[in-house]
């Protein structure tokens, strides 16, 4: 006991000489176990016969690693993968219906809403326009029956995080249909199977044509497409309208560039009514169906993983001001943390993030493919335009004036003919900008997909181009 007791007093007077810090090498093995224990909080630490001489470095790196992990969890929220979904179709398809009716049938929206939407439709004498009102938020687009700008709206189901893009079908809106397909992973196409309604929009100049075109040439690779209004007096979910308007559109979208077997789905539902949505229609309706429903299809759908190491870029489709400046766009690559330091392109702007949004939810973390709200420091609104691009300081996006691409030419107004000199507009995500045809480099074959040696002065209708393209300077 007594020499315990002068072990005990040499280490009192050790402490006092470092200023009231013990050395844990000196501290028995139970009183190290016990600090540990009040260090590590989260980590197990088992019992030891033998001293322990804890080493400060590694200790630390370990502790950073938990706290690493434990702030990816929360930021992150949870693991499912998430997928943009924009709904494209002809006028009064049953776009803005469908996506009403998934947000209902997954919880998004209560039955109150519901009663109140249809008694509203009711007062207007459109009964049946009651679920579009969920994406159809403005008066404008109630009173028309017509989406004019993209709606937007987010559901989950088991494995997936969706956000709904509901574009508009109307020709006079095709610039708001293209800003809503450049931020989709995949596409539904509704299509309605009423006797009349499937053939006005999918003749010469009906937007079935004209979406599908669009959306594959804004990089939507992924197709489900959806015959709606299964239900209604003129089909009564008949299989063989279904196999007409299967067999008619299978031929049009290989010709689009879709890969059918392995890139597009078919399938029949009823917007209005919820049939064959969240659960597969009953027998007793369509006993000639035997596939999935609408939410067991957009869960099943495999697209190609996105890379959150590359450099960052969110083009920029909208901004506003909330303490401070708030841009808003889609992450098409690379990640962003709170605190992080980039560039808004193109005026070199360096800004740093404040805060992060993601479906209303703040964040510290955010990977590619994600819709965002960012708000940001170092810059003001005004100072931002639609377009402008948020990118990585150490990669930060070109800015061009003139640059080359590879075109398809689809539909040329007027019988014009495609040359030197043709002038258009053109629409990237968010970028709107007059372009003009500066010299046309060569043809590509359609069969061989190859470049033709013959020098091409124009191109018409069908034809695959590549040429030189230059732009306004965005102001």
């Amino acid at each position: 006991m007594d020499i315990e007791e002068d072990i005990r007093s040499l280490q009192l007077d050790s402490a006092e000489e470092n200023n009231g810090v013990v050395n844990p090498g000196d501290a028995r093995p139970e009183e190290v176990e016990v600090v540990d224990k009040m260090e590590e909080d989260s980590e197990e630490v088992q019992a030891v016969s033998q001293p322990v001489h804890p080493e400060p470095k590694v200790k630390h790196k370990e502790v950073s690693a938990v706290e690493d992990a434990e702030s990816q969890q929360e930021t992150e929220g949870n693991n499912k993968r998430h997928l943009n979904v924009v709904f494209i179709g002809h006028v009064d398809a049953g776009k803005s219906t469908t996506g009403g009716q998934i947000l209902f049938l997954s919880g998004q929206v209560d039955d109150r809403t519901i009663q109140k939407y249809e008694k509203e439709a009711k007062d207007k004498s459109r009964e049946s326009w009651y679920m579009a009102y969920i994406m159809d938020t403005n008066e404008e687009e109630r009173i028309k029956g017509k989406t004019v700008e993209v709606g937007r709206a987010h559901f989950e189901t088991e494995t997936t995080r969706f956000t709904i893009l509901d574009a508009p079908g109307h020709k006079s809106y095709v610039p708001n249909m293209i800003s809503g397909a450049s931020q989709a992973d995949i596409g539904v196409l509704v299509i309605s199977a009423r006797k009349g309604e499937f053939e006005t929009g999918f003749e010469k100049g009906g937007q079935t044509r004209e979406h599908v075109m669009l959306a594959k040439t804004l990089g939507v690779t992924k197709l489900l497409l959806v015959v709606n209004k299964m239900d209604d007096h003129t089909v009564n979910w008949s299989k063989e309208r279904y196999d007409e308007i299967e067999s008619k559109m299978t031929p049009f979208l290989k010709a689009s560039g879709y890969n059918v077997k392995k890139d597009v789905q078919f399938l029949p539902i009823s917007g209005l009514m919820g049939l064959n949505m969240k659960t597969r229609v009953d027998k007793s309706l369509c006993p000639w169906w035997n596939g999935p429903c609408l939410f067991e299809a957009l869960d099943r759908i495999e697209i190609t993983p996105r890379d959150p190491n590359g450099p960052f870029r969110m083009p920029i489709i909208d901004k506003f001001k909330d303490m401070g400046t708030v841009v808003m766009g889609k992450v098409e690559s690379g990640s962003v943390r709170e605190g992080d330091s980039l560039l808004v392109m193109p005026n070199k702007a360096q800004v740093k993030v404040l805060a992060i949004y993601c479906d209303d939810n703040r964040v510290r973390h955010a990977g590619p493919g994600e819709n965002l709200r960012i708000r940001l420091s170092g810059i003001e609104e005004e100072d931002i335009l639609s377009g402008f691009v948020l990118s990585s300081v150490a990669k930060p996006v070109a800015a061009v004036t003139e640059f080359i691409a590879q075109l398809q030419i689809l539909e040329l107004l007027d019988n014009a003919i495609f040359t030197a000199g043709y002038k258009a507009v053109l629409h990237i995500h968010a970028v709107v900008e007059e372009c003009e045809i500066v010299e046309l480099l060569h043809q590509i074959d359609l069969k061989t997909k190859k470049p033709m040696k013959k020098k091409v002065l124009f191109v018409k209708n069908g034809a695959i181009v590549v040429c030189r393209i230059q732009v306004c300077c965005m102001s």
